[in-house]
């Protein structure tokens, strides 16, 4: 496979820089064979140091990305690609195995500084939520009325969250976490609540975001709402980027792999996986002195 290249100056400002990052998991299994292959293809000084009855799992193979100001990258793939573990390096949960991360700002992801507690009210929660994020009470007061407004939730944000149903709290987490203007705002699975109403006040949320000179990240197995909200897509395969380009063209080509697939179809899915990431043009970074790295 024959991979262009393409080299690029990040010194323009980016929000988010992705350098050559991997990530793998050293994992406990059951399976003795796997095991037995590993150990033989690993030095003496490794089967040494590294504990039994354990593999290398490699969750994300080596990939660079540049995201610049107003662009909203949505994330795709069949479960185990690697989306999740893509939005925890680029958050700085976790430290990628080899390679770096940087980012202009710190990112605020869906789920992670917008933690709830159920015995508490919307209402609190909106508080804690928002002061565990940097805000004063003077500005949690301000922007109380257009979280509500944004969630939806109306008088239920004085019940107690544990009554909530999970697309009602994953509506008041994205309101939260959406509150505090973010440069680099992460999604993950947060929008795929089925309410119409919300999936256009989260949109126009997200506009208004990337208008801000911010950039949006979602990952969704709703293809409807990435085409809709993204203006750029990355499709990750088995931990490897496929493609990363435009969404109507990156969705359709994923929904004719999966589609082989559903039909058994392996070969004609693997032949379009491989021809969509044989155009895939490999970046490479350079200068990245006015960007910090994200750290878990």
């Amino acid at each position: 496979m024959v991979v262009a290249e393409q080299v690029l100056d990040v010194e323009g400002h980016p929000c988010v820089v992705v350098d050559r990052a991997a990530m793998e998991y050293r994992v406990v299994t059951t399976d003795a064979d796997a095991v037995a292959k590993e150990r033989r293809e690993t030095s003496f000084l490794g089967r040494l140091i590294r504990r039994p009855n354990t593999v290398t799992v490699r969750a994300l193979h080596e990939l660079s990305l540049v995201v610049e100001r107003g662009e909203s990258v949505g994330i795709i793939g069949r479960n185990g690609s690697g989306k999740s573990t893509l939005m925890k390096l680029i958050c700085g949960q976790v430290r990628p195995s080899s390679g770096a991360v940087f980012a202009s700002s710190t990112p605020i992801m869906l789920g992670v500084n917008a933690a709830l507690v159920g015995d508490l009210s919307g209402h609190q929660n909106v508080v804690l939520g928002c002061l565990a994020m940097g805000m004063s009470r003077r500005e949690v007061a301000a922007k109380f009325t257009s979280i509500v407004e944004l969630s939806g939730l109306r008088e239920s944000i004085y019940l107690p969250m544990k009554s909530y149903s999970s697309g009602m709290a994953s509506r008041l987490r994205f309101a939260i976490a959406a509150s505090i203007d973010p440069e680099i705002l992460l999604v993950d699975e947060a929008l795929n609540t089925g309410d119409a109403q919300f999936g256009e006040r989260s949109k126009r949320r997200m506009d208004q975001l990337r208008e801000q000179a911010g950039c949006v990240f979602i990952v969704s197995h709703s293809l409807d709402t990435i085409t809709s909200m993204c203006s750029r897509v990355v499709w990750l395969d088995m931990g490897h980027m496929i493609m990363d380009g435009d969404p109507a063209e990156t969705v359709k080509a994923y929904q004719d792999f999966t589609g082989n697939l559903a039909k058994g179809n392996g070969i004609s899915a693997a032949r379009i996986r491989d021809e969509a990431r044989a155009n895939l043009q490999m970046t490479e970074i350079l200068g990245r002195s006015k960007m910090r790295r994200s750290r878990a």
